[in-house]
């Protein structure tokens, strides 16, 4: 489990393919890995990546097919900064929203406009993903928990304070760039237990 609290932007330094699927090389640039280990999770861009093998400035993870074909992950080109976070302990605080790190579908930045000293950015997506979306609720883009202010049939805004843009990978997203969208956990087993037999 991950807060959406995004703990240091790394960048993909470099991508294998393995017997179909893909080892991603990720450098942790500002994020705290002193103590890592291999098999615990990391959130990368919001995709929950189990490392297996690290040394003191970058880790490798295993991408599958499945996590290629439904996120980000498998368009980002080498260089590309990721926002990282690592699996919350029972003691942390939970600054942001409970996050799973499994991505609910891909959505796109359409616009971003100033906001006094925040941004205002919109994201398209998936119809799929927007029944989930509750203005006032939370959404987690690229492994940031935010806070929904407006949802339409389209898409969904959120502001983004100065100190959320310095410190993750919004600094270099651009409108049109793809992002992974994961939804609030509790909508998800709400609609369960409504539909359940």
């Amino acid at each position: 489990m991950f807060t959406g609290i995004i703990e240091g932007v790394g960048r993909l330094a470099a991508r294998a393919p393995r017997g179909g699927d893909m080892r991603l090389a990720i450098e942790v640039g500002s994020l705290p890995f002193a103590d890592v280990r291999a098999g615990e999770s990391i959130a990368v861009n919001g995709v929950c990546l189990t490392v297996v093998a690290f040394d003191a400035r970058a880790f490798q993870a295993d991408a599958s097919t499945e996590t290629l074909a439904l996120t980000t992950l498998g368009a980002l080109a080498e260089g590309a900064p990721l926002n990282l976070e690592r699996a919350m302990r029972p003691d942390d605080r939970l600054g942001g929203h409970l996050v799973s790190g499994h991505v609910d579908g891909v959505g796109r930045v359409q616009s971003v406009a100033p906001d006094a000293r925040a941004q205002r950015w919109r994201f398209s997506a998936p119809a799929q993903v927007l029944r989930y979306v509750a203005k006032k609720g939370s959404i987690c883009v690229d492994g940031v928990s935010l806070t929904v202010n407006a949802v339409d049939d389209a898409g969904f805004e959120v502001a983004l304070i100065p100190h959320t843009v310095a410190n993750t990978a919004f600094a270099s997203t651009a409108v049109g760039d793809a992002v992974n969208l994961e939804v609030d956990l509790v909508a998800r087993y709400v609609e369960r237990l409504l539909h359940a037999p």
